[in-house]
């Protein structure tokens, strides 16, 4: 597994993760170019076998001295194997806020026990935050 930088060149391999990864709620085309391109944003991405198998992308937000995980996914086939925290933690060592929040789904109690486990805390709940309007866990960490 390689964690490496992500930039426009990676449009397909992010778009194959984001309909594999967020069926409802996959980005539309030019989201997924705007967080490939946008001049602030942190953008990585997972490699095995050569194709990327997962991305995370931080946005920093000096002025509110934060940063929100914009999104992290990894393919279904390769969950389970340390390629999310693997994702999390190099993106998190790039960002120079205190703080950082990112949203989840209630009912991903993987992807919230991995948080958990990375130091995030619950902080808020968006009601029907996604497409089908389950609720967003907001969750926090301070460094």
């Amino acid at each position: 597994m390689e964690i490496l930088p992500a930039n426009l060149r990676d449009l397909g391999g992010l778009r194959r993760v984001e309909q594999a990864c967020f069926l409802k709620d996959a980005w539309p085309l030019l989201d997924l170019i705007a967080v490939l391109t946008w001049p602030e944003i942190v953008r990585l991405k997972a490699v095995e076998d050569g194709q990327m198998i997962g991305f995370i992308a931080g946005d920093p937000r000096p002025s509110e001295h934060l940063a929100w995980i914009a999104t992290v996914g990894v393919i279904p086939e390769y969950q389970r194997r340390g390629f999310g925290r693997a994702l999390l933690q190099e993106c998190e060592r790039r960002l120079t806020q205190p703080r950082i929040r990112l949203c989840v789904r209630v009912s991903n109690e993987t992807a919230i026990h991995l948080y958990k486990e990375e130091g995030y805390l619950e902080v808020d709940t968006w009601r029907e935050y996604y497409n089908d309007n389950e609720n967003a866990l907001v969750m926090e960490k301070i460094r």
